[in-house]
């Protein structure tokens, strides 16, 4: 999409806000969407984050077929795609936020925050300095794999391949939910209907029966929602003031990433964010063009200079700020002095960890898996398992309900 320099930088900035207000106002952290589902099968935010990549997948497909968009982003992959994600997956759980959810968190208020935000750019300037290293024994050894996606891979259009993805996952989903619903012993179990009971009787169609019950469940839940979207007869001005459903911000961010999808490209933070600490350091003084991670690899031609992504994400803090303050959320928060340590030690490993999976929460579990690519399949599971053993690691007292 062509676009005059002050259009790119005003759309950067639109998409930015939108980005900021949506997470704030819907409490979007997917440390929340996975540690709370592991510790104490809360769905609230995993249903908008399934939602928002869904309808994603769908809209990126669609752009993809008929030319709008700026191309696929397909990273070299194997373990060290697993193992990136993984270390970042430790960090945001141990810091109490993902990528997106320390900047919204920043711009409302918490100073931890902006420590664990310190600390993931301490993480970036030691990975730009090792990168030398890091692309000779870590990328090229542990990701052989030239990067991949099933658009390219799989011989339908991308439609039809997006569509097929999301059918495919929606299967999936169903299969868990209707699982956990089904009663070990068919027989009985309290609060069980008979209907279910019968379903989990058939034995050799048991799988079948999840999904069956799943899918019911989906879409019984996607009926109450949007009668109580159609029925709520509160005041605009009190909707827009109370939090929001994390599906509505799910589905809105995804409808506002295929706007950037068109402009820019994929989103993403973390790679931006390291942008942000060349600049910085450039700033200050620093020949940062020397240093190849940022002269060769994320400045082109050792050029460092503002570029319209990093105006994307500074905007996210800034529509936080707006929809926090707004709403009467937003206050300065001081951290509990013997959480420091974790906002420390959780920023850099989701420093670090980040540019070894090739980018964060967002980039590989939100736009890499709507872009059905190898690399963000391996790096999203990575976190994904990562979330998992710090939540269970930090919860060792009281346990896990998962």
């Amino acid at each position: 999409m062509l676009l005059s320099p002050v259009a790119y930088v005003g759309v950067s900035i639109a998409v930015g806000l939108s980005f900021g207000i949506l997470l704030q106002k819907a409490r979007f952290c997917f440390v929340s969407a996975f540690r709370d589902f592991v510790a104490f099968k809360d769905t609230r935010v995993l249903k908008g984050l399934l939602a928002g990549i869904a309808v994603m997948t769908v809209f990126w497909s669609v752009q993809a077929t008929f030319g709008y968009f700026r191309g696929f982003w397909t990273p070299a992959w194997g373990l060290g795609s697993l193992f990136g994600g993984f270390v970042f997956g430790l960090g945001m759980t141990l810091a109490g936020g993902c990528a997106s959810g320390t900047l919204y968190r920043a711009g409302q208020g918490y100073l931890q925050f902006w420590l664990v935000l310190l600390f993931m750019f301490v993480g970036y300037v030691l990975f730009a300095f090792a990168f030398p290293v890091a692309e000779t024994y870590y990328f090229q050894t542990l990701n052989p794999f030239e990067g991949q996606t099933l658009y390219l891979s799989l011989p339908f259009s991308p439609a039809v391949t997006g569509a097929l993805a999301v059918a495919v996952g929606t299967l999936a989903y169903a299969f868990v939910k209707g699982k956990s619903q089904l009663p070990d012993d068919p027989s009985g179990g309290t609060g069980v209907g008979a209907d279910t009971r019968a379903q989990a009787a058939i034995g050799a169609s048991r799988t079948l029966s999840a999904v069956s019950v799943g899918l019911r469940g989906i879409a019984d839940g996607t009926v109450a929602y949007v009668r109580a979207l159609r029925t709520d007869d509160r005041p605009l001005k009190v909707r827009l003031r109370d939090s929001w459903d994390a599906r509505t911000a799910g589905v809105a961010m995804a409808l506002v990433a295929s706007l950037w999808f068109y402009v820019h490209g994929h989103w993403a933070i973390t790679g931006s964010e390291a942008r942000w600490a060349g600049y910085l350091l450039a700033g200050a003084g620093f020949d940062v063009a020397s240093v190849e991670y940022w002269g060769s690899i994320l400045f082109r031609d050792g050029n460092i200079s503002l570029t319209i992504d990093m105006v994307m994400i500074a905007s996210l803090i800034v529509g936080s700020f707006v929809a926090a303050y707004a709403s009467g959320d937003f206050r300065v928060r001081k951290p509990k002095l013997n959480r420091v340590p974790n906002y420390a030690v959780g920023g850099l490993l989701m420093g670090v960890g980040s540019r070894l999976a090739a980018g964060c929460n967002i980039a590989n579990l939100f736009s890499g898996i709507a872009l059905l690519s190898v690399h963000s399949f391996l790096a999203g599971a990575g976190i994904i398992l990562g979330v998992y053993v710090m939540t269970h690691y930090m919860y060792r007292e009281v346990g896990c309900a998962i």
